[in-house]
């Protein structure tokens, strides 16, 4: 299968899947938030980011930790792994592993932000560090995409209307065409049961 086809299968084979308590299905949810990267002028890497944010609840063939009924542990730095194996950027997988880092950042940094998020959002919160504090902040600020990580984020937010009508899944073949590579090997392996030391190996593979 052509790496394309690959990326748009990824998402594809999971139309209907339940998006973890929220009102929409995983692929409702990542068109909207790829609509809404798109509406707000972002780059074409964070459309793909917003795209394929959380391919790693769902695509992935290993076993992973669960944070109860709440999805995948960990789940962005997989979903990062696979879309970098596909052949996507440094810089998007990097948009695509930051983006649970970001909704620690913003829950950290303004109080009705935490009030806003979706009672799933807020579950899957607790088991992922909750607000970060000012030193996790301060190093956040530093990293050479935090504004397009935010981005990212608010994509994700925007993304849980009914009923919203947006480009199907196929409308962004030309995009993914343009930005994906094949890849001769991969240097790390996405084992069962990753753990915060095998994301910090990842993420230094990808600066």
């Amino acid at each position: 299968m052509d790496p394309v086809n690959r990326a748009i299968r990824s998402l594809a084979v999971f139309a209907t899947s339940d998006y973890i308590g929220e009102p929409v299905s995983q692929l409702e949810h990542a068109l909207q938030s790829a609509y809404f990267a798109e509406k707000s002028g972002h780059s074409d890497e964070v459309i793909l980011a917003s795209l394929f944010h959380d391919i790693g609840h769902f695509a992935s063939e290993t076993e992973q930790r669960t944070m109860a009924h709440l999805g995948i542990m960990h789940h962005e730095w997989i979903g990062a792994k696979l879309a970098y194996d596909m052949g996507f950027s440094n810089k998007i997988a990097l948009l695509i592993g930051y983006h649970v880092d970001a909704k620690r950042y913003l829950a950290g940094k303004k109080p009705n932000y935490y009030e806003r998020l979706s009672i799933a959002s807020k579950g899957t919160l607790a088991h992922q560090g909750g607000p970060m504090s000012e030193s996790e902040m301060s190093q956040l600020e530093q990293h050479v995409f935090f504004k397009e990580i935010l981005q990212v984020r608010v994509n994700d937010e925007k993304g849980k209307e009914i009923g919203l009508v947006v480009p199907d899944l196929y409308s962004y073949q030309s995009l993914i065409k343009k930005h994906i590579q094949p890849r001769l090997k991969e240097d790390l392996v996405l084992e069962n049961f990753i753990d915060h030391d095998w994301v910090e190996k990842f993420k230094q593979q990808l600066l």
